[in-house]
This record gives C-alpha cells, structure tokens and sequence, in this order.
C-alpha cells in the first residue's frame, strides 16, 4: 500500500484527495466550474499540509489523464508532473471513462452481466465513451462518438448498460431502450479514484514523466483569438 495524491481536473469538478493504505484521508473539490486553474494550487498545498501533519510521505501522483476538457486535462497533468518532478516520485495516469464506471461500482448494485457506458460531453450530440464490463475489461474501445438513438443497439439488446458522466445526462433524452439505464450526476472526483491509483502503483504502471500527454481521443486545435478589426 501507498500514500497516494489523486488529482482530478477532466471535467467542471476540480478534486484532490490523498490516500494512505487504500483509505481516504484528505479531500476536496470545488464544483462550481472551470476554476480549475484559480483552485487547484491550494487544494494541492492543503494536501501535502495535510501528509506532512500526519507524517506521511508521498509514494506517487496520480492524475485523470482523459478523455475530457482539453484545458482541464492540461491543467491537471501540468500540475501533477511539477509536483513529480519536485518530489522524486512516480506519475500514475488514469483514465477518466474507467473512474466514472468505478463510481457507479462504488455507489450502487451492479448485477455481473451489466456493462458501465460512462460519458463525457464533447459539445452537440458528440461524446468520449467506451463500454466496461464489471471487471473493468474493455468491451468497446474508448472513442469520440456522435450518439443517435440507434448507439450501442447491439449492446442493448442482449444487455443491460448503465449509462453515466455529464455526456449521459444530454444522451438520455436520445436512447429510450428499455435495457438502458441513466444514472445522472455523475461526475469524475479524485475521492473514486484510489482504488484505481492504487492498483497501478502495486503494477508500477507508471507514465513518461517527460513524454506522457492527456488522452483527448480527438486532436487538439490550439485556437488564436481573430485580430480586432475595429482598432
């Protein structure tokens, strides 16, 4: 077991908790939106504050590493990997899709032969998504997906598929399949992520401290604000 810093910015809800042997031992989030890069600092500094009171010293980071905001996934990632560097400790990268389907694990009944769809908004009808059996096994590859009420038929139909993240809340007014269920409210938090970040550390899967990059599924376009034609 770890003492472990999970940081997660992939969405509206910027969180930070620490964990120590599995168990949580410190949190906290903002929810208000985007404010990720006003609020991380401080969260990150009470975190640490925190370790040092109890004497705990820090084996690893861990960061949600995407799909999700372009700029909150940067954000997240920059800040994860100064405090790696700073610190001499390893960068674990987890995977936002598989954090929403371990939150619902987490907080409800789940019969085995059920599959997690978690969903992150990717404006209009377009979401990043993937398909996870209980066991966390991946039963569709993660993708940017433009959803119509014909998505996962296949799936339905053999299948019950729990469906949730913020790219759920917009899909559940599209697919009225009975065997789909809309679990709504559910965002990425770095309180559900120990598990995750724990077992990655047993594994030492580890990223590039150097090279490592956010997974944005679809390429990133930095834009340029158009000159003021006016002046």
């Amino acid at each position: 077991m770890a003492t472990i810093l999970n940081i997660e910015t992939s969405t509206d809800v910027c969180s930070v908790c620490l964990s120590h042997e599995g168990e949580m031992k410190f949190h906290d989030a903002d929810y208000k939106g985007r404010n990720h890069a006003v609020v991380l600092g401080p969260f990150v500094k009470n975190a640490l504050d925190y370790a040092r009171q109890c004497e705990l010293a820090l084996d690893a980071v861990a960061v949600s590493i995407g799909p999700g905001s372009y700029t909150g996934l940067r954000i997240g990632l920059s800040e994860a990997k100064g405090l790696c560097f700073g610190l001499g400790v390893p960068l674990i990268g987890v995977n936002t899709l598989k954090l929403l389907s371990v939150s619902v694990m987490f907080s409800k009944h789940v019969e085995p032969d059920e599959y997690f769809v978690p969903m992150i908004d990717a404006r209009r009808m377009e979401v990043f998504t993937g398909v996870y059996d209980l066991a966390l096994n991946e039963i569709v590859g993660n993708q940017a997906m433009i959803v119509d009420e014909n998505s996962f038929a296949g799936l339905l139909a053999e299948r019950r598929l729990l469906f949730m993240g913020n790219g759920a809340d917009k899909v559940s007014e599209v697919i009225k399949h009975k065997n789909a269920e809309f679990i709504l409210g559910v965002r990425p938090n770095a309180a559900d992520m120990i598990a995750l970040s724990e077992k990655a550390y047993r594994e030492q899967d580890f990223l590039d401290l150097a090279y490592s990059t956010p997974n944005y599924l679809k390429k990133f376009y930095a834009t340029v604000p158009k000159k003021n034609v006016l002046k």
